[in-house]
């Protein structure tokens, strides 16, 4: 009967589902590589984050939500949590601002191009553990580049050490980060202005639009989901600042510049409590997704606007 309904089917439909089979035996390998490598973290954080585990002794007991009640009542984790936003939102801007002023003077610099190019990217090229510890000489009070800067300019000689001031350790490996990062910013904005519609801006400028107007009418629309798309990649890099924290600072002084990735760090590898580890893990990735959902949405509405 069986064999009846098979020699039914029109030749074409049998071919079209060996072609289907033949493709889903092709990507299967990567699908399953990608759910092993994916899942399987996942799993072991959600199993870790309710239970008893240590680094070397996982799952000793379960624990249910007591991990959770713990770091929400620590206020420290609360602290790590908020700071960490607000150093994400406050690097992602300061870099999506200068990368598009950046990529807009690179694009219209045409002769000198290649070679400022090469030197814009250069920051994106170097390993994040060079370029921490390339800016802490930069902000070493004994001979570091800044207080060099200030005592040429006729500084009262007294040390500048922002790495080792509460107030000012946090903005110091911002501005090493925004450093670090916003040629990625350049590149992304860089390559859509490269797709813009040359008929549509000469028309423009010759009915009188130039400068800011030009920019604000024609250029900012036409590179609007670029821009969108590189705040929510910079966005998700910030959250996970960790290299700069460890080499500069090792999240002082105090807790100045404890972010939540280095305090998972500190929890895991040094107190070696795992299953406090995973809930605050958990817990970050929950801020995450809500910090970044909007972002999402106004990336999407860009899009489908363009």
């Amino acid at each position: 009967m069986a064999l009846s309904r098979t020699a039914a089917r029109p030749p074409h439909l049998l071919v079209s589902r060996r072609e289907r089979w033949a493709r889903r035996s092709l990507v299967s390998p990567s699908v399953l590589a990608l759910l092993v490598l994916g899942a399987y973290p996942l799993l072991f954080i959600i199993a870790a984050s309710v239970s008893d585990s240590s680094l070397g002794k996982p799952f000793r007991a379960w624990t249910g939500t007591e991990n959770f009640e713990t770091v929400l009542a620590d206020g420290d984790v609360v602290a790590s949590l908020w700071r960490t936003v607000a150093y994400a939102l406050a690097v992602s801007l300061a870099s999506v601002a200068l990368g598009v002023v950046a990529a807009v003077a690179l694009e219209r610099a045409t002769r000198g191009g290649s070679i400022v190019k090469t030197i814009l990217l250069l920051p994106l090229i170097i390993p994040p553990v060079v370029v921490g510890t390339l800016w802490k000489l930069i902000f070493n009070p004994g001979g570091g580049l800044l207080s060099t800067i200030v005592e040429f300019f006729g500084g009262d000689g007294a040390a500048l050490a922002p790495l080792s001031s509460t107030a000012w350790a946090l903005p110091a490996i911002a501005l090493t980060d925004v450093w670090e990062w916003t040629p990625l910013v350049i590149l992304l904005v860089y390559t859509s202005l490269l797709g813009q519609d040359e008929a549509t801006r000469e028309a423009a400028a010759l009915d009188g639009a130039h400068g800011w107007r030009l920019f604000r009418s024609i250029t900012l629309p036409a590179i609007a989901g670029a821009v969108a798309a590189a705040f929510f990649i910079r966005l998700v890099i910030a959250f996970k600042v960790f290299d700069l924290v460890f080499v500069m600072t090792s999240g002082g002084p105090g807790q100045a510049t404890t972010t939540t990735s280095y305090l998972i760090y500190q929890v895991a590898l040094k107190e070696f409590d795992v299953g406090r580890a995973s809930a605050i893990t958990l817990l970050l990735a929950v801020v995450v997704t809500l910090v970044t959902l909007p972002i999402v949405a106004l990336t999407r509405k860009v899009h489908r606007d363009a």
